[in-house]
């Protein structure tokens, strides 16, 4: 088992989140992990990592089809945002992109949720790699990674 693939399982233990990790194929994109999970492309969870202009990480777990509206984001995040290149996502997180898990991270971002998840009963997140997700009820998980709710998609 990979580190970081580890250090996810050992975090949704640690939250009390019942899921379960699998390898159902290749998610990389949301519109992989919806394939290979057979499930709508919204019940896939989207992690973007933008870094502030203070330096601080945000991480923005957002329904598969959605789309991040840049203003909209900067506005809840308080400060000019810009995304975070695939060096500092590994560096901050722990995870390559396309495996950007909810919790595990090893700095911890500040994290906020579309409220499309809210919209079923579970949702798939990455796991640590482009290979793993977990499935998860969505207000646990939002709970579980201590997120908060923000209307940041177009």
């Amino acid at each position: 088992m990979s580190k970081s693939l580890a250090r996810v399982a050992a975090a949704l233990q640690v939250a009390g989140l019942e899921a379960q990790i699998v390898e159902p194929g290749p998610t990389r994109t949301a519109e992989e992990a919806a394939a290979a999970c057979g499930c709508a492309l919204d019940q896939i969870v989207k992690s973007l990592i933008f870094v502030g202009e203070s330096g601080q990480l945000y991480l923005f777990l957002t329904a598969g089809g959605n789309r991040l509206d840049p203003e909209r984001a900067r506005t809840l995040a308080g400060e000019g945002l810009s995304r975070a290149d695939a060096d500092q996502v590994r560096r901050e997180t722990g995870f390559a992109i396309g495996g950007v898990a909810p919790l595990g991270h090893l700095t911890a971002p500040v994290i906020l949720a579309d409220p499309r998840l809210l919209d079923f009963d579970r949702v798939f997140a990455a796991a640590g790699t482009p290979r793993h997700v977990f499935a998860a009820e969505p207000r646990a998980l939002i709970a579980a990674c201590g997120a908060r709710l923000g209307a940041f998609t177009a």
